[in-house]
């Protein structure tokens, strides 16, 4: 149903509608970075703790909705693979396109590389502890099959809060020039409109994707971790293009990174919350995070050389996003059946 049933469902309304929506996301987007920027520039915040917690946060939410309504209709394994293919999307497209979108080559520094590229690589081991818990002490049925507890998953939701009370000591530690005249409640008011904005045109732009992908056919695991995930990453990656064009590399790098690191560390654990427990396919979910993995890798190695990604290196990261989506194709199609539960 598109808008509530109000317009017709067909493939050329659907068609209208994911361009409508995404013009939406963009002044959405353009919303949230200017209001973000705004309040860290009244709060005195560093721009990489503006872009990985406030710009990242407010760009989740797309993420942090869908792993909630596939929680409630009983499909966690669906709202993971999304979250996980955002992830594989947000860590080689995004910095991949900023790069490109810029004149220069994307400046890294030693806060985002050892700080937050690495805390992001953590966020990933701790899901896979939990998720290894949950076949361990809670299996379900035959195969590795777990399920994932409340308990389980204040895990995830206690490495954030210490994500968190990081970013807050070096809110502390910096040296802010000093908070500049704004009208505050006008930046937090369009902040929440820009949220609000997002949040309706990515629910509409996942909508039509899913009933394009069902009427051609699509299968709906790559739709999924490709369409579908590439749909509900489109705020980050508008954000983070926006900062890098504008010279902000830290914050468009930033809000790559804590943008995943909240995706992995709260998102799905808020789901889990919501429900109470959900079943979770170990040989479905640990293939996807070893890709996720490897991809993080690529992304940590071209920010290590030189605190900088160059032209070539965003091409190398487009590459290895097209080998991902002909990996998840090939899984598709039965070649690799590395993922024995899809």
């Amino acid at each position: 149903m598109v808008l509530g049933g109000v317009l017709p469902d067909s493939p050329i309304v659907h068609g209208l509608v994911i361009v409508a929506a995404t013009g939406f996301i963009w002044f959405g987007s353009g919303w949230l970075e200017e209001s973000a920027e705004r309040l860290a520039a009244h709060y005195g915040l560093p721009p990489v703790v503006q872009g990985s917690v406030v710009v990242a946060v407010g760009s989740s939410f797309p993420e942090l909705s869908s792993v909630v309504f596939t929680a409630l209709a009983g499909a966690f394994d669906m709202g993971v693979g999304a979250i996980v293919g955002s992830a594989v999307f947000n860590v080689l497209m995004i910095p991949a396109l900023s790069g490109i979108a810029t004149d220069s080559d994307l400046d890294a520094n030693r806060e985002i590389v050892y700080k937050e590229a690495q805390f992001y690589m953590l966020a990933v081991a701790t899901l896979v502890v939990t998720f290894s818990l949950a076949v361990i002490y809670i299996p379900t049925g035959t195969g590795l099959v777990g399920q994932v507890t409340r308990p389980l998953a204040l895990i995830p939701l206690l490495l954030y809060g210490l994500y968190l009370f990081i970013q807050w000591q070096d809110v502390n530690d910096h040296d802010a020039v000093g908070g500049t005249e704004t009208d505050i409640g006008r930046a937090w008011g369009k902040l929440a409109v820009g949220l609000v904005v997002i949040l309706v045109a990515v629910e509409q732009l996942v909508g039509s994707v899913e009933a394009l992908g069902t009427t051609f056919g699509v299968p709906e695991f790559l739709a999924g971790v490709t369409v579908i995930a590439a749909a509900t990453s489109l705020p980050d990656l508008l954000v983070s293009v926006r900062a890098a064009r504008a010279g902000n590399s830290t914050t468009s790098l930033g809000n790559v990174l804590g943008s995943n690191t909240f995706d992995l560390l709260v998102a799905i654990p808020i789901g889990v919350l919501i429900v109470g427990s959900v079943p979770i396919d170990f040989a479905v979910a640990v293939p996807m995070l070893g890709v996720l993995t490897l991809a993080t890798v690529l992304l940590f190695t071209v920010l290590r050389t030189e605190l900088s990604i160059t032209t070539l290196e965003s091409y190398a990261l487009l590459v290895g996003y097209g080998l991902f989506v002909a990996w998840v194709i090939a899984e598709t199609a039965g070649v690799t059946h590395l993922l024995r539960g899809s």
